[in-house]
């Protein structure tokens, strides 16, 4: 069953992007001028096709550009009102900021609970901390508790991927970047996360930018998104209103906006 999408009210801006320019080794632009924002406990989406930019705009959001020879050429990140030009990312993730890359990336052998403590670590908790913590996310994913001593590398795709958020989740997160969380994943797992997302933001207030090819799951989970085209914003808007126009469809095969 979803869970049904509570509107935002004016919130404090937790994140502001404003018109920033990616450089990927010195001469390749993947991002011309990409402007956005999230207010506190919203999930805004961002949407596009295959090399629209939505990994290259979380990536400069939460500083991981610099891993792949990228760099910023213009323009500045904020978040809560802060620049974040020149700071590291595990510096980010301290202030509040998880990264959830694309791919289910995990300690494939290390064990499902050994990956959520190495999430934890980043706060220097304390053992009963840490152990809060642990059965908190157990709470929010069941599924992780009956594999808790099993090798993360032998669990399914689906398991992978709730274990990627929950070690985010360890951090103690103010801003979840969720970079394509249902790619690869059966339908009903997909279900079960997005579901997962939505009570987090409800019941918590942990604000989301998910990046997602799946327009109809996004819209339908999200406050508010994003159409990126060739590095560019093309379109922004409530999720009604983009639904309604007929143009979204063509970001994904490649046509341009009417």
């Amino acid at each position: 069953m979803n869970t049904p999408v509570q509107p935002v009210s004016a919130r404090a801006e937790v994140l502001a992007v404003q018109d920033i320019e990616v450089i990927y080794d010195g001469s390749v632009l993947a991002l011309h001028g990409v402007s956005l924002r999230i207010e506190a406990g919203a999930i805004v989406a961002l949407l596009g096709a295959n090399g629209a930019g939505k990994s290259t705009t979380l990536k400069a959001i939460s500083g991981l550009i610099h891993a792949d020879r990228a760099r910023l050429g213009r323009g500045r990140i904020r978040f809560e009102g802060e620049d974040t030009a020149g700071v590291p990312p595990n510096r980010l993730a301290r202030r509040g900021i998880a990264h959830v890359l694309e791919g289910r990336h995990v300690f494939a052998h290390l064990s499902v609970e050994d990956n959520l403590r190495s999430g934890g670590f980043l706060r220097g908790p304390g053992r009963r901390e840490l152990e809060r913590d642990l059965e908190r996310m157990y709470a929010w994913f069941p599924r992780l508790k009956t594999k808790r001593k099993v090798q993360a590398g032998l669990t399914s795709g689906g398991e992978q991927q709730m274990l990627a958020i929950g070690r985010a989740l360890m951090t103690r997160p103010k801003l979840m970047l969720l970079d394509e969380p249902s790619m690869g994943l059966a339908p009903i797992i997909v279900q079960e996360i997005f579901d997962i997302v939505a009570r987090l933001n409800a019941e918590e207030g942990i604000g989301f930018l998910l990046a997602e090819q799946n327009i109809n799951l996004a819209l339908r989970h999200a406050h508010y998104a994003y159409v990126l085209e060739n590095g560019r914003v093309a379109d922004e808007g409530t999720p009604d209103s983009l639904a309604a126009r007929e143009n979204i469809h063509s970001f994904y095969l490649g046509g341009t906006a009417a």
